[in-house]
């Protein structure tokens, strides 16, 4: 199964609404409420988006009390979605990566004498997660795309550049990862666990702007949305205050990462339309 999307465009036309969230965590009880509160689903969790489409940004699994309880809503959402013309999708996160590595290695050394369940639960993996892991999650969450292109934004869940070391075009870096993924080559995935880890290489202060124009550059779009580093950690204030989306380097960058795990109440964003997008100033901090 190759991954679900690689690159997705749609018209400025559109006569449905696309939602974005960050990471979710496994908060499945704020998950569920934010969506009822876009009436995108009913009390009983069943979609009623009909057309819309939600993305995730990664990092639906770790940290929370229920991340099994996340993956199954998102799967059967999406198929509920596309019964009635709508969508429902999700890129891959570091925790994902995480999460099939410690079901699929173990405990097998990785350097520096540490094993992959090791370091997964020290980010905050769930020992009982692992026994209600079903082949059917794993296949999803190993298709799922890194990159993602919609309208005029470009979806990645961590604001890191480390995707280029993976391809030059949104369909190669999603066509590499999902190989690596079925394969038990345990450099290749240390390694990329080590890539995906990394943050902030988009910000003012490390000199950003070039690396924001040279990402868009080659894989396309004019605005990075991504989630991965808490809001509150990159502007300062209570996480609880963070209802939102960060926008910086000129309206170039959009977090989504409203720090839910961390007691904040979490956000979903609607994507504007780019002339709109445009005119948009950057966020003052919180």
């Amino acid at each position: 199964m190759q991954p679900s999307s690689q690159s997705i465009g749609v018209s400025d036309q559109r006569n449905y609404p696309i939602y974005l969230m960050g990471d979710v965590h496994g908060q499945l009880q704020i998950l569920i409420s934010l969506l009822q509160k876009a009436y995108l689903i009913d009390e009983q969790a069943h979609w009623i988006g009909e057309q819309s489409h939600l993305w995730f940004l990664g990092d639906l699994v770790d940290r929370g009390p229920d991340s099994i309880g996340v993956l199954d809503l998102v799967m059967r959402l999406q198929r509920e979605a596309q019964l009635v013309g709508g969508a429902v999708e999700s890129l891959l996160g570091n925790h994902e990566v995480l999460l099939l590595g410690a079901s699929k290695f173990g405990k097998r050394l990785l350097g520096g004498g540490n094993h992959f369940l090791t370091r997964w639960r020290r980010n905050g993996g769930k020992k009982e997660d692992l026994g209600k892991l079903t082949p059917a999650h794993l296949t999803w969450i190993e298709s799922l795309p890194a990159i993602a292109r919609v309208e005029h934004a470009l979806l990645i869940h961590a604001d890191s550049s480390f995707y280029t070391r993976y391809g030059t075009s949104i369909a190669e870096v999603n066509t590499t990862l999902y190989n690596l993924l079925q394969h038990k080559d345990l450099l290749a995935w240390e390694d990329l666990w080590e890539h995906f880890a990394s943050r902030g290489v988009f910000s003012h202060q490390l000199g950003g702007d070039e690396y924001v124009e040279r990402f868009l550059s080659i894989f396309g779009g004019e605005q990075i949305i991504h989630g991965h580093t808490p809001i509150h950690l990159m502007v300062g204030g209570n996480v609880k205050s963070v209802t939102q989306p960060y926008s910086y380097a000129q309206g170039r960058c959009l977090n989504l990462d409203g720090g839910i795990f961390l007691g904040g109440p979490g956000f979903l964003h609607q994507i504007t339309a780019p002339a709109e997008a445009a005119r948009k100033s950057e966020n003052l901090p919180l």
